[in-house]
């Protein structure tokens, strides 16, 4: 009861969230640190509950293509088990006096050049019951190279955020008093405009011997820039008009919150807007510490030089 006096009770609190105010409906943070939603859905079977195409395009470039080469690697085998079991002699080419493993391996790869339409013609089908399974194999690798070739297409022309934040929010020196610190930068040869942020701080409280969760919007010292092209600090003044005006440290370790960052802007090669967002807990915000500067001049004086690896760099410093 002692935290929730500290806040100022004049500063409106945001009912249109998304997340609600139960706080026993809550479990950890509310959006994980790579800007996905902290929740496990269930109460419906898997394949209704999960979107496969998002699933694809959004899975890391290793796993992608391991599922690719599996699933091609587990079809030509069971084509090929299914060409041994109607029996070798239907494929012409195979020697009868081969090893099993050897007319196996040449049954294999016999699936491997049907499936992806090469038909070297070393081996072709006789008999009905093989020339009509190795057209259906041929279809089936028509479609699966089709969908393939989608979900690569997919995953190369999303448009992305390619924005990267600080791994901890600080609380700095600013004017004569204190600000909220949080730092964002672009990492590959993008070209964003109008970018636009919002920051959001929602914590878990108790009042009137009952735990809730109260959301507020955090002012920003800049809430929109014309160009993001260099690192972008956020700045939230910590004012009397801040519901983080009275907390000190002790009280940041002692309360359960939450900040939470979003980011629109516009990425000129997508013609398009693209957003990204992030969250910190109190745990990951640094209490008297500022970030160092990550641009400087070239030493001919002619360019800007972003120094990425120094997005988490920052410096002690007493208030």
């Amino acid at each position: 009861m002692a935290l929730i006096k500290k806040i100022n009770q004049n500063v409106q609190t945001d009912k249109n969230s998304g997340f609600g105010t139960n706080a026993n409906s809550y479990g950890g943070r509310f959006v994980n640190k790579d800007g996905t939603a902290n929740i496990e859905k269930r109460g419906m079977h898997l394949f209704r509950r999960i979107s496969w195409y998002h699933t694809m395009i959004d899975m890391p470039n290793w796993k992608f293509m391991s599922i690719l080469f599996i699933f091609y690697i587990v079809i030509n085998f069971i084509f090929a088990v299914i060409y041994y079991a109607i029996g070798i002699e239907h494929l012409d080419g195979i020697a009868q006096s081969q090893s099993i493993l050897t007319q196996f391996g040449q049954a294999y790869f016999f699936s491997a050049q049907t499936f992806t339409t090469v038909g070297y013609g070393h081996i072709s089908p006789t008999g009905f019951l093989t020339s009509a399974l190795s057209s259906a194999e041929a279809l089936i690798g028509l479609l699966s190279f089709a969908i393939a070739t989608g979900l690569f297409f997919g995953r190369f022309s999303k448009p992305t955020a390619f924005l990267k934040f600080a791994d901890n929010a600080l609380i700095s020196p600013y004017a004569e008093g204190k600000g909220l610190m949080i730092r964002v930068v672009p990492f590959k040869n993008t070209n964003f405009t109008d970018a636009t942020a919002k920051v959001m701080l929602g914590m878990s409280l108790e009042e009137n011997g009952q735990h809730t969760i109260k959301f507020y919007n955090l002012d920003l010292e800049l809430d929109k820039i014309n160009a993001l092209t260099l690192s972008w600090t956020l700045v939230h003044p910590i004012t009397e008009d801040s519901p983080l005006y009275n907390f000190s440290q002790e009280d940041l370790k002692k309360v359960q919150g939450e900040i939470l960052v979003f980011i629109t802007t516009f990425d000129n090669m997508y013609s398009n807007t693209v957003a990204a967002r992030t969250s910190y807990t109190f745990s990951e915000i640094i209490y008297g510490a500022k970030f160092e500067t990550m641009y400087n001049r070239s030493k001919d004086g002619s360019k800007t030089i972003l120094h990425l690896d120094k997005l988490n760099d920052y410096q002690s410093v007493n208030f």
